[in-house]
């Protein structure tokens, strides 16, 4: 970023100047903006051509001085070099603090991701998640590789991070690490929490995303139709006792929109007297802390009822026996074959399944969805929750009736 400089050397009087030598002072002026200091040498005034700002004579001293204001002149020219090969911003304070040997402390791109990243795993259990560290260590690595492949360096100077290292830095984790649209769009929201760090402490003058905004769209949300949610809970052919306990479970999500984290935890003591006199949840959400009250329907209320005697849930006063992510998907699969369910079954569809299925398509406002989602923000909502086709078939078949009572 290359920015004019104009240096002037001149002649100032001091208080109570009464004649004899005068201070030299050097003056540095950056896009019409000044900055003033001694240059620690004096002169005669007689002996000075302020046009050229030098002292005139062939005199040794008069030598001696211009030579000395050379080399300040030079040493200001090489500091504005730095500046300039450093990505710097140029103003007259960058430049004397250069000059003077003022500088900044240099701050690091991946050293202040690995700052970060510390910090939040002395968090974990305390407002953060261990799936949570493990994205931004991945967003870690990925940086790391960029700019080993662009740069041949482990880290850069967070002055170099811009708009052109953002985009380059979406190319890569397209191109090269295969990444999606979507996925790519979560690595560089990490990478710009790190630049509103780095804007918060003044360490950065300019936001580097002020011109980037991603084109990646969200995926369409899979959920069950009610059909395939009545098969599920049905099907004859499940009758292994470890898949009709995961099955079990999947349906009660289905019912209350539960997250996986979220029904794990589930404590007997979360279950309560609501405001209509039936048993509802009062939970909190593991991954935001917000609260989520959720009455119970009669099928995650049988549900419920069915595990009450259950070891683990009577050891560790739990709801639910619930097993791990990684063998609650495995087994959703089997459950999947043995309900002829086509799709990809995970166990985050059932949240999907409760806001689609079991709530906006049978008329719950997307208001009353959202609060026992636990969502702060009804955008949010809105990615999970599709309205079928059947609900608008609903809704326009009532609208019609309507007019045709006109």
């Amino acid at each position: 970023m290359k920015s004019n400089f104009h240096l002037l050397f001149y002649l100032r009087k001091q208080k109570n100047y009464k004649g004899g030598p005068m201070a030299v002072y050097m003056r540095i002026t950056v896009d019409g903006k000044r900055v003033e200091m001694s240059a620690g040498r004096e002169c005669d005034p007689t002996k000075w051509n302020s046009h050229a700002g030098r002292a005139i004579g062939a005199k040794e001293e008069i030598k001696s001085l211009n030579n000395y204001l050379d080399s300040l002149l030079t040493k200001v020219r090489n500091a504005h070099q730095v500046l300039i090969d450093s990505n710097q911003r140029i103003t007259t304070e960058s430049l004397h603090n250069q000059f003077t040997g003022k500088t900044e402390k240099s701050r690091y791109l991946m050293q202040l991701f690995a700052e970060h990243n510390a910090k939040v795993k002395a968090l974990i259990g305390n407002g953060f998640e261990a799936n949570t560290l493990k994205g931004y260590n991945t967003s870690e690595k990925h940086l790391t590789g960029f700019l080993q492949k662009e740069y041949g360096k482990t880290d850069i100077e967070i002055s170099q991070l811009n708009y052109a290292f953002i985009t380059g830095f979406e190319f890569y984790l397209k191109a090269d690490c295969k990444i999606t649209g979507v996925s790519a769009a979560k690595y560089i929201k990490h990478l710009k929490k790190i630049a509103n760090h780095c804007i918060a402490n003044g360490w950065l003058k300019q936001n580097p995303f002020i011109n980037f905004k991603s084109t990646a769209k969200a995926k369409e949300r899979t959920f069950l139709t009610q059909q395939e949610l009545d098969n599920i809970t049905t099907s004859p052919k499940i009758t292994i006792e470890r898949l009709k306990q995961v099955r079990d479970i999947f349906v009660f999500c289905c019912y209350t929109g539960l997250s996986y984290a979220d029904v794990k935890k589930l404590k007997r003591s979360e279950i309560g007297i609501g405001m209509d006199g039936e048993q509802w949840i009062f939970t909190s959400r593991q991954k935001t802390d917000t609260s989520s009250r959720i009455p119970l329907l009669p099928v995650a209320l049988a549900i419920l009822n069915r595990y009450q005697a259950h070891p683990q849930c009577e050891n560790k006063g739990l709801l639910l026996p619930v097993l791990s992510n990684q063998k609650m998907n495995a087994y959703l699969k089997e459950i999947a074959d043995l309900s002829d369910v086509l799709k990809h079954l995970t166990f985050h569809l059932a949240r999907h399944t409760f806001a689609t299925t079991v709530t906006l398509s049978n008329s719950v406002p997307i208001e009353t969805v959202s609060k026992m989602l636990g969502h702060t923000n009804i955008k949010t909502t809105q990615h999970y929750a599709k309205i079928l086709d059947l609900k608008v078939s609903q809704d326009m078949a009532a609208l019609k009736q309507k007019y045709l009572t006109v």
